[in-house]
């Protein structure tokens, strides 16, 4: 039918609204997880008692099987009984719901980055460190001049990784909110949207015209941090 698909999709109220919900995600997740993954990862880099046993602990969401993660933290957001609800409908308020949905992606993927910014602590000379030292610097100073700057490409790369998975999240959304769920149309994310008119609705065409979109989307936005690494991205 031509274009009419891409006609319907930039018309279509409940496409934008996925948008801001996938933007909404995904601006919570990305900079959470990195954050707390990089403090976590010079934390963990140092020697330390028990310290294979923390690297363990913070890795262990990785391997959980998705259904699992979404089970225990729908328990623990339970407005009734869970045990972080304080009377808070986390999953049904439409105002908050997709920012809870986003707290379960930065812990089901913080020690995964955590692991890659280990792999790139292991790159960099103790020299600077003990020099820096020397001249009277401070941890903190340490690491932002030092560690920040060499760790930059591994910091970049996964800075990438994590705003495409990011804009394809679905897994946690299907199973943390239920289709009853008021809060549905304020959590539901483009690639949801493509499970639920191609497979639901058997649209297979608009359903693949909503990825082809995301598609353009997410390559716009890997475009634009591809020149912005020149600025900030130091490589050996």
């Amino acid at each position: 039918i031509g274009l009419q698909n891409y006609q319907k999709v930039f018309a279509d109220k409940e496409i934008w609204q996925a948008l801001i919900n996938t933007f909404k995600y995904a601006i919570v997740e990305v900079p959470f997880s990195i954050v707390i993954a990089l403090v976590l990862a010079v934390l963990l880099n140092r020697k330390m008692k028990g310290r294979s046993i923390y690297r363990t602990i913070i890795f262990l969401p990785m391997v959980a099987a998705p259904a699992a993660v979404a089970m225990v933290w729908r328990w623990l957001f339970n407005s009734d009984y869970g045990l972080i609800n304080v009377h808070v409908n986390w999953v049904s308020n439409p105002k908050i719901a997709v920012f809870a949905v986003a707290i379960i992606g930065v812990w089901s993927i913080i020690g995964y980055n955590m692991v890659l910014f280990l792999a790139g602590l292991q790159e960099i000379p103790r020299d600077y460190y003990e020099a820096a030292e020397i001249d009277g610097a401070t941890g903190v100073n340490a690491f932002f001049n030092i560690t920040v700057p060499l760790l930059s490409p591994t910091i970049f790369f996964v800075l990438v990784t994590r705003v495409i998975g990011s804009l394809q999240v679905f897994d946690l959304i299907y199973m943390v909110i239920d289709k009853s769920n008021p809060a549905l149309t304020k959590t539901q994310s483009l690639v949801y949207l493509f499970y639920k008119y191609a497979f639901i609705n058997k649209n297979m065409g608009y359903g693949a015209t909503i990825v082809v979109v995301l598609l353009i989307i997410t390559m716009i936005l890997t475009v634009f941090q591809m020149i912005g690494q020149k600025k900030w991205v130091f490589y050996n």
